[in-house]
C-alpha cells in the first residue's frame, strides 16, 4: 500500500511540474527585465513544488501596485470564510504569523463568508488594489497569497497550507529585499 501511495504522489508531483513548466513559459513574459534573476517572484514561479505547493496560483499579479497604505511591507492576503474547514485549519498558522511579523508585514483578510461580507470585501479590495485578485479567488477559500505591494506581483500562493515554514521563507526573503 505504501508503494502505491508513494507512486501516486510522485505521479501527482510530476504532473504538476509539467503543468508548472508549461505555465511558467507564459508567466516569464510578465516578469520585468529589470528584476534580478534571484528575485522571489521568479523563484516562486519557477518551482512552486519547492514550497510543497504544486497548485501555486495561475494568477501572477493582482493587476498593479497596491494602495499607498500597503506600501513598504509584503502583503499577506487571506481568502477567508467562517464556514470553511481549510480556513479553520490554517487559522493557527496565520495567527502565529501575525504575531511574529507584526509591523513587518501587512495582513489583509478578504472575508467571503456570505453575500453581505462579499459586498464589504469587494469595496475594501477595490480600495486596496486587490479587486482582480478577489475576483479570481473569492470562491477559493483558504487561499493565502503573499504579494509585493510595489509591483502587485504575487510572490507565492498557498491553498490550505498550515506549514508556517513555507510562509516564513517567502516573507523573510521579501522583507530582506525591501
Amino acid at each position: 500500500m505504501y508503494k502505491q501511495t508513494k507512486f501516486f504522489l510522485s505521479l501527482l508531483c510530476l504532473s504538476s511540474i509539467v503543468l508548472t513548466v508549461s505555465c511558467t513559459t507564459t508567466k516569464s513574459d510578465n516578469i520585468s527585465q529589470t528584476q534580478s534573476p534571484s528575485s522571489t517572484t521568479e523563484v516562486a514561479q519557477a518551482n512552486p513544488c519547492a514550497s510543497k505547493n504544486p497548485c501555486a496560483g495561475k494568477l501572477t499579479s493582482v493587476g498593479g501596485p497596491l494602495a499607498k497604505e500597503l506600501q513598504g511591507k509584503p502583503v499577506l492576503v487571506d481568502v477567508f470564510a467562517t464556514w470553511c474547514a481549510g480556513c479553520k485549519n490554517i487559522a493557527p498558522t496565520l495567527s502565529q504569523l501575525k504575531q511574529e511579523y507584526s509591523g513587518k508585514v501587512n495582513f489583509v483578510v478578504l472575508d467571503v463568508s456570505d453575500k453581505a461580507k462579499v459586498k464589504e470585501t469587494e469595496a475594501m479590495a477595490e480600495k486596496l488594489g486587490l479587486s482582480k485578485f478577489l475576483e479570481a479567488n473569492k470562491s477559493k477559500t483558504s487561499t493565502v497569497a503573499i504579494v509585493d505591494p510595489s509591483t502587485g506581483n504575487i510572490l507565492t500562493m498557498f491553498k490550505n497550507n498550515p506549514n508556517k515554514a513555507d510562509y516564513t521563507k517567502i516573507l523573510d526573503t521579501a522583507i530582506s529585499q525591501n
